[in-house]
């Protein structure tokens, strides 16, 4: 993706990353459902139908306040599938500047604290696991009862603190690592050797002194990075710093992945915000203009990008069957449970909700109670039911903005395209045939007619250049000439 930074005409001091102007709610030259729900609600409201407008930023006055994505290009000129789009980014200094100088009001919840149990039984022929304690359904549903303070299960539920003997462990010299305070840490994590580290790009001087990189990876992992001097005793990777994990606690590598992504909030006590980012994504943009943009400036304190395609969980559900993501039985079975507390498919009823699906694999956060108590209960469900988080994101959402006035800032898909990459797994890129030179030659000179002494007549060749058509000269001239590699 060809990434170029503009300025805009009317704000001089707002960068603009442009990738493919493609809008992500067109997909194969056909409008989604969600789109043409969001296009009515939007005419109703007297705006442009044609006209798509980026999410409201905080004040008038916001030097973004203006930004308008461009139309699509016409159906004939529209490129199959999702592509990023134009995402308007304050630069990084007045990003740092909007920051909160105090944290965002958790509302009802103001203590959160989690079950600790040495010894958890399994009571109700229901998943779980010895990690997450085995709630009962009884347990679960007081979860959704959002009071001043709350117990809940989240994960670690044995050993006195997060990482030590309690499954999912740490080595003794990056526990201390853990506990420091910081404003913004970026993490990421790859488990079962599963993809190879993707290096941040574009990140200010600020981001590099301020805010750490944390990629969590299992022994597997680990021992394939040394084997290949990857990894030393630094236990550095670029701007990432390293922590391997013990004792894992599934068996499922997709699973153990969810453990970080869903529960920094207890790996790191001490932290205001975080990004988090699946280990197949490459950041692209600073992480200060990411929280700027999709936090600060929504007044949000969790972001996370709708899917480009699906918005309903019946219809992920049946995607996630036909793509064989999981045993189709247990897929079923959370469906149908979901179904019987309530869930129906998506529909205009539900605005001003637009989406049941999440895009999952970023997630922006705000560490307060309220968000930290979600990511706990959206855990549960996953250590419960499937590890496919998208199909239990919705209901989760849904109980606890039913008791509670909270909002989650679901931003289009192609905007997460704009600041993340996205690469191939390490299995596929390990067995992709090498890259094809493909050698573009040089059109033939015409015959040209020279008028002179030697007009007519032959030159003559000396020596081995008589022969210009050879194989030798050509193998020259091809290794000479610059190639053009996919």
């Amino acid at each position: 993706m060809i990434e170029v930074r503009i300025t805009e005409s009317n704000s001089p001091n707002v960068d603009q990353r442009i990738g493919t102007m493609s809008m992500a709610h067109y997909i194969n030259a056909t409008r989604t459902d969600a789109s043409r729900i969001l296009g009515r609600r939007n005419r109703q409201k007297g705006g442009d139908g044609n006209r798509f407008q980026a999410s409201v930023p905080k004040g008038a006055n916001h030097p973004c306040a203006n930004f308008t994505f461009p139309p699509p290009p016409p159906p004939h000129l529209r490129r199959i599938g999702p592509r990023p789009c134009p995402v308007c980014y304050l630069p990084v200094d007045q990003a740092i500047a909007s920051m909160p100088s105090s944290p965002s009001e958790s509302p009802v919840l103001h203590n959160l604290t989690y079950v600790h149990d040495e010894n958890p039984i399994k009571t109700e022929p229901h998943g779980g696991s010895d990690f997450g304690g085995y709630p009962s359904l009884k347990q679960r549903n007081d979860s959704f009862d959002i009071k001043e303070s709350m117990v809940v299960h989240c994960g670690f539920v044995k050993g006195s603190k997060p990482g030590h003997q309690t499954g999912f462990d740490f080595d003794k010299s990056d526990l201390a690592e853990l506990q420091q305070f910081h404003e913004i840490i970026v993490a990421s994590a790859i488990f079962g050797n599963y993809d190879l580290i993707q290096q941040p790009r574009n990140i200010s001087e600020e981001a590099k002194r301020n805010v750490p990189f944390y990629m969590f990876i299992d022994e597997e992992t680990e021992a394939y990075m040394k084997n290949r001097s990857m990894l030393d005793s630094s236990k550095r990777v670029g701007l990432w710093r390293i922590i391997v994990i013990h004792n894992v606690p599934y068996s499922d590598a997709r699973r153990n992945g969810k453990v970080p992504k869903l529960l920094l909030h207890r790996i790191f006590p001490n932290i205001r915000y975080s990004i988090w980012i699946d280990g197949k994504l490459q950041l692209v943009v600073d992480p200060y203009q990411i929280l700027e943009r999709f936090l600060w400036r929504q007044n949000a304190n969790f972001a996370i990008s709708r899917h480009y395609r699906r918005f309903d969980v019946f219809v992920e559900a049946e995607a996630n069957k036909a793509a064989g993501k999981y045993d189709n039985s247990s897929i079923d079975a959370q469906v149908d449970f979901y179904r019987t507390e309530g869930l129906t498919p998506y529909s205009e009823a539900k605005l001003p909700i637009i989406s049941d699906v999440p895009e999952g694999c970023v997630l922006i956060k705000e560490h307060i109670p309220i968000t930290n108590l979600f990511t706990c209960l959206w855990f549960n469900e996953v250590d419960r039911f499937t590890s496919r988080d998208q199909l239990s994101f919705g209901i989760v959402r849904d109980k606890i903005m039913a008791k509670v006035d909270w909002h989650i800032n679901m931003f289009l898909d192609c905007e997460r395209r704009n600041f993340v990459i996205q690469a191939y797994h390490r299995d596929l890129l390990e067995h992709m045939p090498p890259p094809v030179a493909v050698i573009r030659r040089p059109p033939a000179l015409p015959n040209i007619i020279t008028r002179g002494r030697n007009q007519g007549k032959k030159i003559p060749r000396h020596g081995r250049d008589r022969r210009s058509g050879s194989r030798r000269h050509h193998k020259a001239s091809a290794g000479n000439r610059e190639s053009n590699i996919f």
